[in-house]
């Protein structure tokens, strides 16, 4: 079978499933959202109607599996430049006992991860992603995240949080004309440079101040996207 094999022990022995069985049904798990005993099950009855022999992954082997896959990320499928939307997320995690948790109303201390997206805003597809400890903030993790790309962006944009001096120069080390589009803090003030040479810090505050915030997001956005 395609890909290397790997030796599973089970209780009554020990089987070798190849890497693209194991691959496949925790892609079909994914589109089609199903449980591991489900995917079992699907992939079995894939194979029983193609009429291969060949031996069908359990539910076991794909949860152990799945925790050291190696995923080949795609190549991006838009062409031309790349227009990054960054955002992050707290992420709950569940195990084993959390439904006995809620059952009974006993509290539980909460686990949690962040989850740091950079998406393409042409296309929607995830271009860039991690996940860290829930302490790490989204602005201070922007480096990273640029530095999985496939090429520099553009322009970059996000909300307030990521507002930073550390942010901006992040994104323009990678491509010095990109445009850094995120909404100054409420109250924000030009810098002492703003009259003589404004940086897009700048121009962001002016123009909320000349037409208002709405009007910022409208004019920037067209001309992002419709240069």
């Amino acid at each position: 079978m395609e890909g290397a094999a790997s030796h599973d022990a089970g209780g009554g022995g020990s089987a070798t499933i190849g890497i693209s069985p194991i691959e496949t049904a925790l892609t079909l798990r994914a589109v089609f959202r199903l449980a591991l005993r489900q995917s079992e099950g699907q992939i079995g009855s894939i194979m029983k109607m193609l009429e291969i022999d060949l031996p069908v992954p359990d539910h076991t082997k794909l949860s152990r599996r799945a925790c050291g896959l190696s995923v080949c990320q795609p190549a991006r499928m838009g062409t031309g430049e790349l227009h990054l939307i960054v955002d992050s997320t707290g992420l709950k995690l569940r195990g084993a006992g959390e439904w006995l948790s809620e059952k009974h109303r006993t509290i539980k201390r909460r686990a949690w991860r962040k989850l740091h997206v950079g998406i393409d805003a042409d296309t929607g597809e995830i271009v860039t992603f991690d996940l860290t400890d829930k302490d790490v903030d989204g602005a201070s993790h922007v480096p990273a995240l640029l530095d999985k790309l496939p090429q520099a962006a553009a322009s970059f944009m996000g909300d307030g949080a990521y507002e930073r001096e550390a942010t901006f120069d992040a994104v323009l080390d990678r491509n010095p004309f990109a445009r850094f589009i995120v909404p100054p803090c409420k109250g924000a003030v030009p810098g002492p440079t703003a009259t003589i040479a404004p940086s897009q810090r700048d121009l962001h505050i002016h123009a909320i101040d000349a037409r208002g915030r709405i009007n910022w997001q409208k004019t920037w956005l067209c001309r992002n996207f419709c240069l």
